[in-house]
């Protein structure tokens, strides 16, 4: 089968984030199917931008994944810029369409950007192919900046986002989301019951059963420095965001002062300056910030937290549910978790790996850290096995690959 994936923020293991795409192609590959990712050249999420020069077009080979790279300009934030960004970037899908189908001739073709726009270039594409039209749920558009960011329903941009839901509801053969509870609001739009296949997030288990790369040495010494000392490490690695609760982290801190707790943040984002003057105010000696490190050194970090910590705000959005990769990346380091949310679903309950409490409620985390802490090492270590042995029956991309192929072939199974 020939599989063209369409996603504009797609990276690999030489760009970076977003890795989902890169993930499930690899494995479609190894199945024999033949995979072209079509991207654009600038993503927020990205840390190494592919190198375009004056190009508008960029192909490249990647383990075997064949990607095509679109040029888009650079951006920051949610403003105009990420518009344009958008734009170009579908219009130069628009015009790469015919010779996509020319010397690709996909079988099957995958919307998949996050937003909903390119359902049209890819429903054009699909139908010049004659090929089967899969349209992929991440976040959902409109509604995510509707509800997070407050944008009315009447907004030229709103709607035109909404118009893109619809029709992909209605016309995609297939529809592929990772929010398990998705289903009513698909279905009010247009979504017919049987399209609606179920693949969350995953790992690649390969990464976490080699030696890890060692750590930073700074970020080690301090480590082994909390360990001699006695301290209970929560440790958070991943984007410091407004999404992410680690204010409430930090106020459970402050809660905790005077216990043998410390807190390690690793990772970066808009809001870690913040957080940094936030926590010298208060004074918490006990809470340590790390720059970001490469993905070859995360299971190294995760091992040698005592207690990994994952938080969300309280937000209606969830009620579709959630599936983070960072969580699943703690249940593979064997790691119990203290996660704060409240959403349609709740992995580490259903993983039996942790312990979860209201969002934006430091008082209960600090009384979940407290508990954990509370636990002999081999009850925690149980917790961790929990997790481990939960992410790896239900979310490696060797699982997650073969169950969207049965989307793809128009298998009528679903989960």
């Amino acid at each position: 089968m020939n599989i063209l994936l369409i996603n504009h923020y797609a990276g690999s293991v030489l760009h970076g984030m977003e890795y989902r795409p890169y993930y499930l192609a690899r494995e479609w590959v190894r199945a024999g199917h033949r995979v072209t990712i079509v991207a654009a050249s600038a993503s927020h999420v990205r840390t190494q931008a592919p190198q375009m020069g004056r190009r508008t077009r960029l192909e490249e080979n990647i383990d075997g994944i064949d990607y095509v790279w679109l040029a888009a300009p650079s951006y920051r934030g949610n403003g105009a810029a990420r518009v344009r960004n958008m734009a170009a970037f579908l219009w130069r899908l628009g015009a790469a369409g015919e010779q996509l189908v020319r010397t690709f001739r996909p079988d099957a073709v995958i919307a998949s950007s996050t937003y909903p726009l390119d359902i049209w270039p890819a429903a054009r594409i699909a139908r010049r192919a004659g090929a089967r039209l899969l349209y992929e749920v991440h976040d959902l558009w409109p509604l995510s900046p509707m509800e997070l960011g407050g944008y009315s329903r009447r907004h030229p941009f709103i709607m035109l986002l909404q118009a893109a839901e619809d029709f992909a509801c209605r016309r995609a053969d297939a529809i592929v989301s990772i929010l398990p509870k998705v289903r009513p609001h698909l279905e009010a739009h247009g979504m017919a019951p049987h399209k609606l296949h179920l693949v969350p997030n995953g790992v690649d288990p390969d990464e976490w059963r080699a030696d890890p790369a060692p750590l930073p040495a700074r970020l080690d010494i301090v480590l082994d420095g909390l360990r001699q000392q006695g301290r209970f490490v929560v440790g958070y690695a991943g984007t410091h965001g407004v999404a992410n609760a680690l204010g409430t982290l930090l106020d459970a801190a402050h809660r905790l002062r005077g216990h043998p707790v410390a807190f390690v943040l690793v990772g970066s984002g808009p809001e870690k300056p913040a957080l940094e003057r936030r926590a010298a105010e208060l004074g918490l000696a006990s809470v340590h910030f790390f720059d970001p490190i490469p993905k070859s050194q995360v299971p190294a970090l995760l091992q040698r937290f005592d207690v990994a910590y994952i938080g969300w705000r309280r937000q209606a959005l969830y009620r579709f549910g959630i599936s983070p990769n960072k969580l699943i990346d703690y249940m593979m380091a064997g790691r119990p978790i203290v996660h704060a949310v409240e959403a349609g679903n709740d992995p580490v309950m259903e993983a039996g790996c942790g312990l979860t409490v209201a969002p934006d409620d430091p008082q209960a985390i600090a009384d979940a850290v407290l508990a954990m802490q509370a636990l002999d090492a081999p009850t925690r270590d149980a917790l961790g096995r929990r997790g481990r042995a939960h992410a790896l029956a239900n979310h490696t991309y060797a699982v997650l690959g073969q169950r969207f192929l049965t989307a793809l072939a128009g298998d009528s199974r679903h989960a």
